[in-house]
């Protein structure tokens, strides 16, 4: 297995969030919840003497993504007719581009486990109309025209990736960018991203490429590592046993956790791409380019550097906050009113992410539940010594179950912290009188036990003590004790 490595491309069809289709007005719906047919009209549906005609907003928003891959925009932008059939494209080809695509020669930075950083390139990212959806029963197969004609970005990189935990990464980062644009939402269950891996494997001794395979129309990222992982020991394997790999189109069979063959892959010439007659060439000035980009957010990349320069977050935390746009915003949002910076972070990848991902919450949705303001004024209090960490958390749990404010939740159940020298003095004193044996073995050598007898502390003052003052009287006793 060392001696091979895994050649990965990826291929991501993205839609893009427009209000119409690609080549028509017909609005777009939400292909999973509306009802079958509902949003077709002559030009989704392929009918003869229809015309399309190009949506600039889909143009607009393939610039912002070629922009953020660091791509070059061509001044030169042509469409072309991909032929084939079937039931979706009733048509009979696809309106996709080729030869003259919106943009081209990117690249994504990704972050790897080791610490380090790779380099992906990007070969291209295309414009095209969606196809129909399919739906197989036992009495046959039905078609949903209302994803047709749908305007699909699709990026394509270069064979650069060498393990599915790259792909993994490369696809985490890509859709988070697609969600900064607010181009895409990147909800792989719904099909509005889309990510076929290109596989094959190369020996140390080889110059050249070896025969790939591409898998179709994978739902999520989980199934794209699993594809590579899998499809890549399968070819290793069958090159090492002289059956060799044959060029097909497989499918991810997500019940064995296998792929399978679904048809042996058609060449580009079998496409017979040319020019698309019935649209004109677009012509991208370089002032259109420089109105887009000057629309665009700050990145991922970038406010994460912001984060760490002007911050002073550790590199993980800024990158975990920024990995998505609402998580960042909300940490935006509270650091106005939070006094620290580091704490508040600390507190939205611990506390708040813990019940985000235990109640599988949307970013976008956890202001609903916790407002940023009322999350920072928690972190006030804790920064304030006015509640210790421990009654924050619960303090937290409370807040996102009612949505209450946290000052209202310490007052009215008594959970301010017990900083009073006179009371943290007495309890210390109570635990060690009743725990001699180990005071006893505290004094012997065995300096473990301080955690334990600062336990015993703590809840005597029914876990509201100052965690600082009392470990500091603590200390103080025992230390007495020693003389």
């Amino acid at each position: 297995m060392s001696d091979w490595t895994p050649i990965v491309g990826l291929e991501i069809h993205a839609e893009l969030f427009t209000r119409s289709k690609m080549f028509s007005a017909c609005p777009v719906v939400d292909s999973v919840t509306a009802a079958p047919n509902t949003a077709v009209d002559p030009v989704s549906m392929g009918l003869p003497g229809s015309l399309p005609v190009i949506n600039r907003e889909a143009l607009e928003m393939a610039m912002q993504v070629g922009l953020a891959l660091h791509c070059e925009i061509p001044p030169f932008n042509q469409f072309a007719r991909k032929s084939y059939f079937y039931p979706d494209l009733p048509k009979g080809y696809q309106i996709s581009q080729y030869d003259h695509p919106i943009s081209r020669s990117g690249y994504l930075d990704i972050d790897l486990p080791d610490g380090g950083s790779k380099r992906i390139r990007i070969r291209r990212a295309h414009l095209e109309e969606d196809t129909g959806k399919l739906v197989h029963t036992s009495e046959g197969s039905l078609v949903d025209y209302n994803r047709a004609g749908v305007p699909l970005l699709e990026i394509v990189t270069e064979p650069d990736i060498n393990s599915p935990e790259e792909a993994e990464a490369f696809a985490r980062k890509l859709r988070g960018i697609l969600r900064y644009l607010g181009v895409n939402d990147g909800d792989m269950s719904k099909g509005v991203m889309r990510i076929e891996p290109n596989i094959s494997v190369k020996h140390k001794d080889d110059i050249g490429y070896r025969t790939r395979t591409e898998v179709k129309n994978l739902n999520s990222i989980r199934s794209v590592f699993r594809s590579i992982a899998y499809e890549t020991t399968r070819q290793i394997a069958a090159w090492e046993s002289d059956e060799g790999v044959r060029q097909a189109t497989m499918g991810w069979d997500e019940a064995r956790q296998r792929t399978v063959v679904q048809r042996f892959k058609e060449s580009a010439e079998e496409y017979r791409y040319f020019p698309e007659p019935d649209l004109p060439i677009v012509e991208v000035s370089r002032e259109w380019v420089e109105a887009i980009r000057g629309r665009m957010p700050e990145l991922p990349d970038a406010r994460r550097e912001r984060f760490i320069s002007a911050l002073g977050l550790t590199a993980y935390d800024a990158g975990v906050l920024t990995a998505e746009r609402a998580v960042a915003d909300y940490f935006e949002a509270a650091l106005a009113v939070a006094a620290n910076a580091k704490a508040l972070a600390n507190w939205i990848i611990g506390g708040l992410f813990t019940l985000v991902n235990r109640d599988g919450i949307e970013p976008e949705q956890v202001g609903e539940r916790v407002s940023p303001g009322a999350l920072a004024a928690l972190v006030n209090l804790v920064e304030a010594r006015t509640i210790n960490k421990q009654t924050a958390t619960d303090v937290l749990n409370e807040m996102w179950e009612t949505g209450g404010d946290p000052a209202q939740i310490v007052a009215a159940k008594g959970l301010a912290q017990v900083s009073d020298g006179g009371v943290i003095e007495a309890a210390v004193a109570a635990v060690l009188a009743a725990n001699a044996e180990s005071v006893r073995d505290y004094l012997g050598g065995k300096e473990k036990v301080f955690g334990a007898l600062m336990g015993q502390v703590m809840r005597e003052l029914k876990g509201k003590g100052d965690p600082a003052a009392v470990r500091e009287t603590l200390a103080a006793h025992l230390a007495r004790l020693k003389t």
